[in-house]
């Protein structure tokens, strides 16, 4: 089989130098999330190659981590729901349904008139005789008994429970909800230049500081001496940055995994899967009380104008983000 992706090609390099290695070291060889260093394993070695991705764990642990598990996890839930006979589908019908009203007999329309209809009261004796005398059409507008029963007297247009939650089985009063809330302003995190250092938390509550200490842009004579190229019109700048961990709970995540870039429009720049020999990568992981820097590589348009630098211990910005400005 060829490999042509050369993500895939430096990933599979780097395991040939290896020979055999964890995940996350081969992940942190390569400066590349170790959750997609393993998907990316795992669908070389089922394309042909020699190839081998495997598990060690400690047998006598992880029964002790899943003693406490209730005894049902090992029963096979059934596939669908049985039925008794006579079971059409998930609504209970005996018989032949006749619709979403019980109608017993045979419905003539929308009124239920035998006969000559002699309104909803009855009336004198005399009635019965001046009724033919009405026109035929239309019927009565009091209804017959039976569809009473059933069909609910209209609603009033100004009714407070349709203006306030709108028509049922729709979704317009869950829209009304979110107009309001809209306008609260999401939290921005902490702000600051090149080279301030600035507080935040990780998302197990870790307590972090970060400093941006460089910015290279661009840095082509890096990316070119590592043995990458560029297309034409591209341009690659390489951002260095310090974490260190003031808490007790270990950073287990990759330091510069949300890292990105804002350009003028504020749209962000992902890191690219790129290591540079020169300038070592972030490694997975900071210990209580420890400091490590590592580089991280992006490669973007030569257009493109870069404003700032953000971090954030997840995808989406929070209270937690922070964010250095780069420009004079």
């Amino acid at each position: 089989m060829a490999v042509t992706d050369p993500v895939d090609i430096r990933l599979l390099a780097a395991l040939a130098d290896l020979g055999k290695a964890a995940v996350h070291e081969l992940a942190a060889k390569v400066g590349m999330d170790p959750r997609e260093v393993a998907y990316r394993l795992v669908a070389l070695s089922g394309s042909g190659l020699p190839l081998l991705v495997g598990v060690e764990s400690d047998p006598n642990g992880l029964r002790a981590a899943i003693s406490s598990a209730p005894p049902s996890w090992a029963q096979q839930p059934p596939q669908q729901p049985q039925r008794p006979p006579g079971h059409s589908g998930p609504h209970n019908i005996q018989g032949t349904p006749s619709g979403p009203y019980n109608v017993q007999g045979t419905p003539s329309g929308a009124y239920n008139v035998h006969g000559t209809p002699s309104g909803r009261y009855p009336g004198p004796p005399s009635a019965p005789v001046r009724q033919p005398m009405a026109p035929p059409q239309p019927p009565p507008r009091p209804p017959a008994p039976p569809q009473q029963q059933f069909a609910p007297p209209p609603m009033a247009p100004a009714d407070p429970v349709m203006s306030t939650w709108g028509v049922p089985q729709t979704a317009s009063w869950a829209r009304g909800d979110e107009q309001q809330v809209t306008p609260q302003a999401a939290p921005e995190g902490k702000k600051g230049r090149t080279g301030d250092v600035m507080e935040t938390q990780g998302l197990e509550g870790e307590q972090l500081t970060v400093q941006l200490l460089e910015v290279q842009d661009p840095a082509d004579y890096l990316f070119s001496a590592a043995g990458y190229s560029l297309e034409a019109g591209e341009r690659s700048v390489v951002v260095h940055t310090e974490i260190t961990n003031r808490g007790n709970i270990p950073f287990v995540s990759l330091p510069d995994n949300y890292l990105e870039l804002l350009t003028a429009d504020g749209k962000p720049i992902a890191k690219a899967p790129v290591s540079l020999t020169s300038r070592p990568p972030h490694k997975i992981g900071v210990r209580p009380g420890e400091t490590l820097g590592g580089h991280t590589v992006y490669v973007l348009p030569d257009a493109t104008r870069v404003v700032a630098v953000r971090w954030s211990p997840r995808p989406e910005p929070d209270e937690r983000t922070l964010t250095w400005s780069i420009e004079d």
